[in-house]
Parts: C-alpha cells; sequence; structure tokens
C-alpha cells in the first residue's frame, strides 16, 4: 500500500496551465517544408534536434572570420498583429540581422529564430516563419532552427514577440570596414523600401494622431490600405551587394541605415579623421516619409536620427571605382544613388555634414 497522498480530483495538466504541446508540435511539422526550402551548401535545414548543424568547410572558405548578428522587428510588430498581417515582419526579422552582417563583408550562411506568445496561434505563427524562410532565401541563409515559446501571463491577448539570430563568414583579409576611407571617396546610397522595421514607435503615434484605420487607404500609396503600406518588408541587401563585392575591391565601407539614421550609423564606419559629406537633395524621399514628415510634423533633424529617410545603405567607394559600383549594384536589382563624399575632418566636428534639404 502506498503511503502517497491520493490527488483530490483530477489532476493538472500542462494544457491547463495554458500550454499547449500539442499545438506546438503541429506547429513543428507545418514548418519543417519551409526550413527545407531554405537548404543551402553546408546544411541540410532539417528540424528537430537540439542544435543546428553547419558544415562550414563544404561553402569553400579558406581562412574564415565568422560574424555573428541579432535583432528584432521593434513595435512593427504592433502594427502585423493589429492589421493580422504577419508574414512581412518575418522578412524584417532576417533582414535586420543579415544587413549587418553583410556591411562587414560576410556571406550569412544559417539563422535562427525566437518566437515568444502568450498563447499560440499556429496559423499566425505560422506566417510569421513562412515570412522568415522567404526572408532566408532572398539572403542566402539555411533556416536551421528556433525556439517557439508559449508563455502565458507573459504576454496578453494576441501579442508576440520576435527575435532573429545570423550567423555568416567572411574571408579574413576581406572584412570590412576598410582602414583606407578617405578624403576623396564618394558615397552612394541604396533606396529603401520604407521606413524598414525602425521608427515604429513614432509611426505608431503618427497614425493614432491621424486617426486613420490599419484598413484605410494609404494616403501616400495607390491601391494599398495603410497597414499593407506600413508593414512593407526590409529590404534586403545581401545578393546584390555580395555581388558587388566580388567584381573587384572597389567597395570600401558599409553602413545599415536602421535606428538612428544617417546620423548615428555613418560614423560607425568611418575612420575619425574623415567627414561623410552628404547633400540632402539626393536622397529619395518617398511618400511615406513625406507623410509621416507632415502628419508628424517632425522636423528635419528628427527624421535624419529617426529613419532611413529613403536610403537602407550607404557605400563608400574609392572615386576611381564608383562606376564599377554602381554599375554591379544596378545590375542587381538596386537604386543606386550619388549622396556625397568623404571629406576630412575638421577638429571635433560631426562625422556627418549635410547640405541642402530633403524632399
Amino acid at each position: 500500500m502506498s503511503s502517497g497522498k491520493q490527488a483530490k480530483g483530477n489532476g493538472l495538466t500542462y494544457a491547463d496551465a495554458g500550454v499547449n504541446i500539442t499545438a506546438g508540435n503541429d506547429l513543428v511539422d507545418l514548418i519543417k517544408p519551409l526550413a527545407k526550402s531554405t537548404r543551402r551548401r553546408g546544411a541540410d535545414a532539417k528540424l528537430g534536434g537540439f542544435g543546428g548543424l553547419f558544415d562550414l568547410k563544404a561553402c569553400g572558405f579558406k581562412d574564415p572570420v565568422l560574424v555573428a548578428a541579432n535583432d528584432g522587428v521593434g513595435t512593427k510588430l504592433k502594427l502585423a498583429i493589429d492589421a493580422k498581417r504577419h508574414h512581412e515582419v518575418g522578412i524584417d526579422l532576417v533582414a535586420m540581422s543579415v544587413n549587418d552582417l553583410v556591411v562587414q563583408g560576410a556571406e550569412p550562411l544559417f539563422f535562427l529564430d525566437y518566437y515568444a506568445t502568450g498563447k499560440l496561434d499556429v496559423a499566425a505563427a505560422r506566417d510569421v516563419i513562412a515570412g522568415i524562410a522567404d526572408g532566408c532565401k532572398q539572403a542566402g541563409a539555411a533556416l536551421i532552427g528556433g525556439e517557439t515559446a508559449e508563455m502565458p501571463g507573459m504576454y496578453a491577448g494576441d501579442d508576440y514577440d520576435l527575435a532573429g539570430f545570423a550567423v555568416g563568414a567572411v574571408e579574413r583579409k576581406k572584412i570590412l570596414p576598410r582602414a583606407d576611407v578617405k578624403a576623396g571617396d564618394v558615397i552612394l546610397g541604396l533606396a529603401s523600401t520604407g521606413p524598414h522595421s525602425n521608427g515604429y514607435s513614432l509611426v505608431r503615434r503618427i497614425v493614432a494622431k491621424t486617426g486613420l484605420a490599419l484598413n484605410a487607404p494609404a494616403p501616400f500609396a495607390k491601391g494599398k490600405s495603410l497597414g499593407e503600406a506600413l508593414l512593407t518588408p526590409t529590404r534586403i541587401y545581401v545578393k546584390s551587394i555580395l555581388k558587388a563585392l566580388r567584381t573587384g575591391n572597389g567597395i570600401k565601407s558599409l553602413a545599415h541605415i536602421t535606428g538612428g539614421g544617417f546620423t548615428e550609423n555613418i560614423p560607425r564606419v568611418l575612420p575619425k579623421s574623415t567627414v561623410a559629406a552628404i547633400d540632402l537633395a539626393q536622397v529619395p524621399f518617398s511618400p511615406v516619409f513625406k507623410w509621416l514628415q507632415a502628419e508628424g510634423s517632425v522636423a528635419e533633424h528628427e527624421m535624419l536620427r529617426t529613419f532611413n529617410c529613403g536610403i537602407g545603405m550607404i557605400v563608400v567607394v574609392a572615386a576611381k571605382d564608383e562606376k564599377a559600383v554602381r554599375n554591379a549594384l544596378s545590375r542587381a536589382g538596386e537604386k543606386v544613388v550619388r549622396l556625397g563624399e568623404i571629406r576630412k575632418r575638421k577638429g571635433a566636428e560631426a562625422q556627418v555634414a549635410y547640405s541642402g534639404t530633403l524632399g
């Protein structure tokens, strides 16, 4: 006879606590084909193990340095949840990390995601991960694993959060930025698709100020709802930049224009002795930014340190290589503009100097 006490009534289960193991297993089954679709050299993209494997030797590197980056999507997620559009933020999640890798000259190799929610909505989660797989294919990275966490009491209603982790590699001798950035080098810009995944706390504040619903027609994008237009995914520049890097040694430095805009991001990849002189009249200040600035009465300097304002990537090249690099990027599908040039820094002046105005 057992001396232990008998449980009163029916015993509690994990489902009673709000965690649905069956739904989690169903999600894994749904996303296995998505992961498989991202297969590349070095990874077979199988899910289900305790860790994802990647064979670096299979990629053909001779003296590789690994480069890692992680990021999220920020409060753009709130718009996605409210608009019930989840695929786009999956692409964003990949873009924010792989674009950070390529600015160091690295080729993205694999990606892992973290999806956390209070109550798992299998359909919504599947849409998000389908977007992640789409982003991985755009970047040439394998989706080799991830984590789905159902945490009752941590998230309210339909809320969920995302984090992404990317690893790439670059040959040691080709790591960017290079140390030879100097006065006379040319600054090119690659057009963005919109705000990408930055500044959305301000975007949401402006939307609330206008009183427009997310399903209302977008004032700045014909044929699209406001939610659809504001959820346009971040452009992934990886394949075009890697193609340009392989055409020669013209690219000296790259800057991914994320939170902090031109003002905060460009100095991160410049020698302290230099200044990036930017002509704002050359920036393709697209309709979404004009609308945000007007509706929010946002000052120009605030726009420049909050949003990308129409340029998602900065490329610094030697003047003699400008034409070749521009042609390579254009052939790869990028809209390229000449924004200015590098000059010597005077004393303690700011490392980004603006002329002209946006618009």
